[in-house]
């Protein structure tokens, strides 16, 4: 299973810049609708498309790495 570790990019965001950082301003300067953000953010079953993943790194300005995590399923 792939996770995405929306949430604590975001996180890591909010902490550099010293502000909180809505989904609304993502998706502003993504392009990616505020509702889809909120289920790559909270449904761990929405498996977005590699554009969606290409605009985030692109956002946060982070490596893959930092974004997705290989979780083998036993």
């Amino acid at each position: 299973m792939i996770r995405i570790k929306f949430k604590e990019v975001l996180a890591e965001k909010e902490f550099q810049e010293k502000r909180s950082i809505t989904l609304g301003e993502v998706a502003e300067a993504t392009g990616i609708h505020r509702v889809t953000l909120s289920k790559i953010a909270n449904d761990h079953s929405y498996k977005p498309g590699l554009d969606l993943i290409d605009r985030l790194l692109g956002y946060f300005k982070c490596d893959l790495n930092d974004l997705l995590v290989y979780i083998p399923e036993e």
